[in-house]
């Protein structure tokens, strides 16, 4: 992968992150466009490589609720801030055991395939339109939600199901506030991320990065587009209907099953 591909790629990250689009499939359909030639492992580290950009830009955007947490966590009381760690835990354990069961098929996923892409796109057009039609309630998550939320989580691992579409409409659809909602599907991610690049470290896979360069330019842009864009995607979420993602989604899935025939 060249530098110019990587800016792209990370562009591409950066903006679909926040929306329920499925970063990870725009990833993949991007790689294939650009005629991305990586093994699996280099493609799969550099889909986690992006996603730790927009993880961080996720921290920027919500310091003040992460001081807040880290803050009431300090206090060592049983506060609402240690009650929604234990739902960020929680909605963790689905997706950290999937992800240390079967790394390795999950990785040869990662390799292009506009078909998987497409078909799993469509999925997350119904998950949306499901969720759309839901009623907006102010129930915040509970225990139960946030491990059923974190199956949804764990589920999003396949290149096309939207991450924050999956968990964003699968709290919706279990009663949830949709800001509240949107709030614990950005936090939520930000631990596992953090948890597969020190796992990518300490075994040593990071030496597997081909290009270290574009690598580097792929997760600058990634993180500057995700600046940007989390604020504004994250107001467009609480405000728009999901119905006009589900669209989106629906659009871009058949197109690529188009083209993968």
């Amino acid at each position: 992968m060249d530098v110019l591909d990587a800016l792209v790629l990370g562009i591409i990250q950066g903006l679909t992150e926040f929306l329920p689009v499925s970063s990870s499939g725009h990833l993949e359909l991007g790689k294939a466009i650009l005629g991305d030639d990586s093994i699996p492992q280099e493609s799969m580290l550099f889909t986690v490589v992006m996603h730790f950009a927009t993880a961080l830009s996720t921290l920027v955007i919500f310091r003040k609720d992460i001081y807040t947490i880290i803050k009431g966590l300090l206090a060592f009381k049983w506060n609402e801030e240690t009650q929604f760690t234990l739902k960020i835990i929680l909605s963790m354990i689905p997706a950290a055991i999937i992800g240390l069961l079967f790394e390795e098929q999950l990785e040869q996923l990662f390799g292009g395939s506009v078909f998987l892409v497409g078909a799993m796109l469509i999925v997350t057009a119904l998950l949306l339109w499901l969720a759309d039609k839901a009623k907006s309630t102010l129930k915040p998550v509970s225990y139960s939600n946030a491990f059923v939320i974190g199956i949804a989580q764990a589920i999003a691992m396949l290149p096309g199901i939207s991450r924050s579409g999956a968990t964003i409409s699968t709290s919706v659809l279990l009663g949830n506030d949709k800001t509240k909602a949107a709030r614990f599907s950005f936090l939520m991610v930000v631990p596992l991320i953090l948890g597969k690049i020190a796992k990518d470290i300490l075994s040593g896979d990071l030496s597997h990065t081909g290009n270290s360069t574009a690598l580097f330019v792929g997760f600058i842009s990634a993180f500057i587009a995700g600046l940007f864009a989390c604020t504004w995607m994250i107001a467009l979420v609480r405000k728009s209907k999901l119905s006009y993602f589900a669209i989106y989604c629906l659009v871009v899935g058949i197109i690529a099953l188009a083209v993968s025939y």
